[in-house]
């Protein structure tokens, strides 16, 4: 069994737009007074204020007459929106994220319900509070007896309205096995580079769109903040920010579908996007290739369809490492894009040669569970003699790679 979501578009009734307005606007005044008082109560008091804490405020704040709104809407999504605030701090306090912040209007929002906040029947779904059915857009079909779980509403800030349903598939989605086994090196000219000598282009989305956002961008800054042209600019600004997330989240998903299809084993480098980031010069670069989404979908899609995904250290220098021979040499400036082995003479392209190796040290990890790492090999020879971890010139930055 999998679970998965189908997201949908919705184009809502004045009077269903209304009452979802009015619940995203809720659950955001919730999510915001939970927030405040919990981070007050740290810095005052440096106590800790609980979900099952936060519950019980919320009872009492709907007993309050100047928040008596707060009944007009489902009580649902008012304690999910409790509930995904103690996930962030729980992540907080992991060390996996920031610590929480308010949440904007101009955001828009969303709202989770679970099954006693909306009925499915007949297929339509109809949430709480509403007689009517959602005029959802279906773009395609529910798995066959799959019922949704839970429901989540969403306004995003263009405007558009979509409704995710979540589902547990029950359908067995394994892939006929095959023999083919690649290596991925991922970079910013080519997206892709795959160990067999294919190079899939980066389509560098935010380019396409570049002047239109910069212009709307202007003419944001000219108007008058809060004013109607000023909404209007925004919205034509968010609209354009929509199209580009859109075709690049569209052209992740074919890639990464294509590649988990074709490949029983895909091997790619374990990368640090978060880190690279930090780099002002790559940063938007980075940002549009959509790493990070790229190795997401290939871990759910490669455990959805039966295949291998394996994943090496980022600090493996794959470009620096010779296929043929295995020299390693000292530098390999990001603008050297070809090169000749000193030892064997072999001349290599930089991305395809990376590729390679990525495929030899995954079948290595997969095969006698050894990492890249000497010193951190599991094998008998290198556990009875710790070696150094690899020197400072062997790392290399993966951004351009």
């Amino acid at each position: 069994m999998v679970e998965k979501a189908y997201k949908f578009r919705f184009y809502p009734t004045p009077e269903q737009e209304n009452l979802l307005r009015r619940t995203l606007g809720c659950v955001r005044l919730i999510y915001n007074k939970a927030l405040a008082v919990r981070t007050q109560a740290w810095h005052e008091q440096k106590q800790r204020v609980s979900y099952k804490q936060t519950s019980a405020m919320l009872t009492n704040w709907k007993k309050q007459e100047d928040l008596d709104f707060l009944d007009r809407v489902s009580s649902v999504p008012l304690q999910q929106g409790l509930r995904h605030l103690q996930t962030a701090f729980t992540n907080f306090f992991s060390g996996r994220t920031k610590y929480p912040s308010f949440k904007k209007k101009r955001n828009g929002g969303s709202a989770e319900f679970t099954k006693s906040a909306f009925k499915w029947k007949d297929g339509q779904v109809y949430l709480a509070k509403c007689s009517e059915p959602l005029p959802i857009r279906w773009s395609r079909q529910l798995p066959q007896n799959c019922v949704p779980t839970t429901i989540t509403v969403k306004l995003d800030p263009s405007g558009r309205w979509s409704i995710s349903l979540r589902v547990n598939d029950t359908r067995d989605l394994k892939l006929k096995p095959v023999q083919k086994q690649i290596g991925i090196d991922l970079g910013i000219t080519s997206l892709v580079t795959t160990s067999n000598g294919e190079k899939i282009a980066n389509p560098k989305n935010i380019n396409k769109l570049h002047k239109k956002l910069r212009l709307a961008g202007k003419s944001l800054s000219r108007k008058t903040k809060g004013s109607n042209n000023y909404q209007k600019a925004r919205l034509k600004l968010a609209r354009i920010h929509a199209k580009i997330k859109d075709s690049r989240l569209d052209y992740t998903h074919k890639l990464t579908t294509q590649l988990i299809r074709e490949n029983q084993t895909i091997v790619i480098e374990d990368l640090a996007v978060k880190n690279m980031v930090k780099n002002h010069k790559l940063a938007k670069a980075i940002s549009d290739a959509n790493w990070g989404e790229l190795v997401r979908q290939l871990e759910y899609k490669a455990d959805w369809y039966g295949r291998e995904l394996i994943k090496i250290d980022r600090y493996f220098p794959s470009s620096k490492r010779c296929s043929n021979c295995g020299h390693v040499v000292e530098k390999l400036p990001l603008n050297i894009r070809e090169w000749d082995c000193p030892e064997c003479g072999s001349h290599h392209d930089r991305d395809i040669n990376a590729a390679i190796n990525i495929l030899a040290a995954g079948l290595a990890v997969s095969v006698c569970g050894a990492t890249v790492r000497p010193s951190e090999s599991k094998s008998p020879k290198a556990g009875a003699k710790k070696q150094k971890a690899p020197n400072s010139d062997v790392k290399e930055s993966r951004a351009v790679s």
